[in-house]
């Protein structure tokens, strides 16, 4: 008997390792060059053509490897002639690309290059003069016209037109034209003007950065109702990793780098981890911020511009304290607290060991 139920015991940890695999497998992520090779991919990448608008760009928040029923396929042609749906938020294009990218690698089929210098062609259409990217374009509205950190989609472009730039594949050979790579470094490096000019200063220090920024006056900007000008960890945290990468950093960036790892420091919160119950959507789950001597540190997403504290917000668009103080529909529909700075502190003593030793700052993941 025991025998038995330790068998199905296995069985039932297979079948829910099987299927959580299956549930977060996302084909248009695949790297693997034998799946480009394969039937299934072209169908993919026709279907990804099929959802390219006009601009360029791809509209997110859509699983364009599910296959299409006639109507829907005769709706997304419709909708092909939008202006007001493409982006670069949640990987929206950036995806696209680099799907497409393999495709053509693999398969030499022009209709995948040409759909990918017509996306470049996209993201470069979008910059503005002072470096930064919207989150939509080439139609806005409300605060999609601010530069945009949010959900990294300014960082994700930059780092794939450095990439297209500098002919890594599977950007190489004859996807890109000379012209267009020269276009993508000039972008680049436009960009990182913008994000320099966007750094917060407070209390006369340089420190981190909002998810929005005002695309005149460089000041933190609002987004949706419980997005509000702040300082903002998540973000953060994937533009001083960008500055890190950049070859012989001058002099304004290693000060950005050292003002944003000070903060970093700063502001980490010890002693207190997230707990989550239940699955996103279910009317029992729950996040909370509980106590925990021996947690790794997290960081508040958002901190007020006033006295840098961490808040969280619902969509009422008032700051709280506590997430037990805002509504189950945002308090797990959101991310209120991570730890994605953590990963830059062995970045930055390699970083500040190799390009700046006489200013590096004390930091500890640790202590206070």
């Amino acid at each position: 008997m025991k025998r038995i139920l330790l068998t199905v015991a296995v069985c039932l940890l297979t079948f829910a390792t099987t299927s959580a695999q299956q549930r977060t497998y996302n084909p248009m992520r695949e790297k693997a060059s034998a799946f480009f090779q394969t039937a299934e991919a072209r169908r993919i990448g026709d279907q990804v053509l099929l959802y390219q608008r006009v601009t360029g760009g791809w509209p997110k928040n859509i699983d364009m490897s599910r296959p299409l029923s006639d109507e829907e396929r005769a709706q997304v042609l419709a909708d092909k002639q939008r202006k007001d749906d493409s982006t670069t938020d949640n990987n929206a294009t950036t995806l696209q690309m680099n799907f497409l990218a393999r495709l053509f690698q693999a398969t030499g089929d022009t209709r995948y290059s040409e759909a990918f210098r017509r996306a470049v062609d996209y993201l470069l259409s979008g910059q503005y003069e002072n470096g930064g990217w919207p989150q939509f374009w080439p139609e806005m509205h409300d605060y999609q016209i601010h530069i945009t950190y949010n959900d990294n989609a300014m960082v994700n472009t930059m780092i794939l037109l450095r990439e297209i730039a500098q002919q890594q594949k599977p950007f190489d050979g004859q996807l890109v034209d000379k012209q267009r790579c020269q276009r993508a470094m000039e972008a680049f490096n436009r960009g990182v003007e913008c994000i320099l000019k966007t750094q917060i200063v407070y209390n006369g220090s340089l420190t981190v950065w909002c998810q929005q920024h005002d695309r005149e006056t460089f000041l933190p900007a609002p987004a949706r109702a419980y997005e509000l000008p702040s300082f903002c960890s998540q973000e953060s945290a994937a533009i001083t990793s960008l500055l890190m990468s950049l070859p012989n950093p001058d002099e304004r960036v290693k000060k950005a780098i050292h003002g944003a790892m000070a903060w970093f420091d700063k502001y980490k919160i010890l002693g207190q981890r997230i707990k989550r119950t239940g699955m996103k959507g279910d009317p029992n789950a729950n996040v909370e911020l509980v106590s925990d001597p021996q947690a790794k540190p997290i960081w508040g997403r958002f901190y007020d511009l006033e006295n840098c504290e961490p808040y969280v917000c619902d969509r009422d668009g008032i700051p709280r304290k506590h997430l037990n103080e805002i509504g189950v529909e945002r308090r797990t529909g959101y991310s209120w607290y991570n730890s994605e700075a953590a990963s830059l502190y062995p970045l930055y003593e390699q970083w500040a060991n190799r390009y700046d030793p006489d200013n590096k700052i004390h930091i500890s993941l640790t202590a206070r």
